[in-house]
């Protein structure tokens, strides 16, 4: 009797122990028991700053190797500036040289701003400018540059990078608005006519520079990222060229690429399946994209747009998404900067517009473009999404955020 009562007691005791742990590993959507997917197991999507080494800016593979659904989707930084670097050798092709060379000394003399001596983009942006101008010495220093030579109307010039800055406001911030206008200013006091272009790592900066009243008229500039207000100063012949990053191509790709993986797809297939092949739900956006498996990224083409082509990008038209009855998916989304120009007009627009289409719910968190807490306190109640996808600020911060989901 003793024994079977024994038994009883442990029986309900395991029983209680059993309940309470499927109560933990499962709840109920419309009634029906979903088990929950611990965070090691969801999908993890970088996207805008790659996961990098801050000195080589070498991918940071154990970041990307958190599991098999974690990626990096974005533009390949050094094609970027390869793209931004032919536009301008372009532009300076069809130049004639007794008008681009503004003081008349056989020297094409330029100045830089540069966003952030710390971001993979801005590193490969400014790398691919000198390759293409043949200023580029080999170095990480973004101080160190050589005298090249470009082709202008035919004619080969010397080229000299007569400066360059990373532009940094009073507050610590990099990409900084102020800091280039404050920049241009004393480049045009000090430099005046050596000075024959100008040539940003971002619209932002460069729109700054515009604004300095003394900025000559004519003098070439270029900038990068076809914001809205840079695409009206390439049409009126104010900037002389910027760069697309195609954000609606990025996002699209990004919410197609998380209902994929939602959807139990992995491989090459995840990829292909709704890109270049009709998806279940009757998508085919043929948004073209590059995949490096050794990186885990994923890579959408830069276009270069000058005033030949401008009006193409003027007025953008959204991709077209099929309505189905997509299953419910929660991500939690964050954004280096919220104030940010690339971001607030392009990126975050593109995100809320595509994520519903695609049955996603973004929660969206943005940081002050300075310190990593700014979006790493905002880290809480993870386990309620489905999916991350990581806008972070620093390029070898990526561990940070990888900690948080360990939890």
């Amino acid at each position: 009797m003793e024994y079977s009562s024994n038994m009883k007691t442990f029986s309900k005791a395991l029983l209680f122990i059993l309940t309470g742990i499927t109560a933990l590993s499962c709840s109920k959507i419309n009634g029906q028991k979903v088990k929950k997917i611990p965070n090691r197991e969801k999908p993890v999507i970088f996207y805008n700053v790659q996961p990098a080494d801050l000195k080589t800016g070498e991918v940071d593979m154990e970041v990307m190797n958190w599991n098999d659904k974690t990626f990096f989707l974005g533009t390949d930084s050094l094609g970027g500036g390869l793209v931004q670097g032919k536009m301008i050798t372009d532009y300076l092709e069809k130049s004639k040289p007794e008008i681009i060379d503004r003081n008349g000394d056989g020297t094409i003399g330029y100045v830089l701003c540069i966003g952030d001596s710390g971001h993979k983009d801005s590193r490969g942006r400014t790398e691919g400018i000198r390759k293409a101008l043949g200023t580029w010495d080999g170095s990480v220093d973004p101080q160190k540059n050589k005298e090249g030579s470009a082709l202008v109307g035919g004619k080969p010039l010397k080229v000299k990078e007569l400066d360059a800055k990373i532009m940094v406001g009073p507050d610590g911030t990099m990409w900084n608005a102020t800091a280039a206008t404050e920049a241009m200013g004393n480049w045009l006091t000090k430099l005046d006519e050596e000075i024959d272009m100008v040539v940003s790592n971002n619209d932002q900066m460069a729109m700054a520079c515009l604004q300095v009243s003394s900025y000559p008229e004519g003098l070439p500039i270029f900038g990068y990222d076809a914001a809205a207000d840079a695409l009206e100063a390439v049409n009126r012949g104010k900037l002389s060229g910027t760069i697309s990053q195609n954000a609606d191509g990025q996002m699209a790709a990004l919410m197609l690429i998380l209902r994929n993986l939602a959807d139990g797809i992995s491989g090459e297939e995840l990829f292909i399946n709704g890109f270049t092949k009709e998806d279940k739900y009757g998508n085919k956006l043929e948004i073209p994209i590059e995949y490096n498996p050794r990186e885990k990224s994923i890579y959408l083409k830069t276009i270069a747009i000058t005033k030949e082509n401008v009006k193409e990008f003027l007025n953008p038209q959204r991709l077209e998404i099929k309505e189905a009855e997509y299953e419910p998916l929660r991500v939690f989304y964050s954004t280096y900067n919220e104030t940010d120009l690339f971001m607030t007009t392009l990126i975050r627009p593109a995100a809320k517009y595509y994520a519903p289409l695609f049955g996603i719910k973004l929660s969206m968190f943005g940081g002050d473009g300075q310190n990593e807490s700014s979006l790493l306190d905002k880290f809480a109640n993870l386990r309620k999404y489905d999916a991350y996808v990581l806008g972070i600020i620093k390029q070898n911060s990526g561990m940070d955020y990888i900690d948080k989901l360990r939890y």
